[in-house]
């Protein structure tokens, strides 16, 4: 029974360590997709990870966008990153709460900007966009 014990002890205390490390990972999971999707200007992967409530909120703009007007503007940034890289650099994870350093590196010009994401059930409810930058010295 002491051996059943240790072993059950052993592992909660496993589950413990790791999941932070986990949280973490998910995190960077859903931020890599997203780029991904980004890029491509992919809808269908894009919406699956917005979650319906979501909103995307460009302050430099000041536009805030739902999910549906986010992936409708998807033509017309199709247009705008055609031949375009992204790079990004996470910076600090609080909770469901992401900070991402980001260069969009376009054809004609590129520019550095800070992205914060915060999540819900493995889904980005928020993106909020800032330049910092033209040019991309980082990430």
């Amino acid at each position: 029974m002491k051996a059943v014990r240790a072993i059950v002890a052993g592992a909660v205390l496993a589950m413990a360590i790791c999941a932070v490390p986990l949280q973490a990972l998910a995190q960077q999971s859903i931020i890599d997709r997203w780029y991904d999707a980004l890029l491509k200007a992919d809808r269908a992967a894009l919406s699956e990870l917005l979650a319906d409530d979501a909103t995307i909120t460009l302050d430099d703009l000041d536009v805030t966008q739902s999910k549906a007007e986010f992936i409708a503007s998807m033509d017309e940034w199709e247009t705008a990153a055609k031949g375009a890289t992204i790079r990004h650099k996470i910076e600090s994870e609080v909770g469901d709460t992401t900070m991402v350093l980001t260069c969009y590196d376009f054809p004609g010009n590129d520019m550095t900007m800070r992205e914060m994401f915060t999540t819900r059930d493995g889904r980005i409810v928020a993106n909020t966009q800032s330049t910092v930058g033209d040019g991309c010295e980082t990430p």
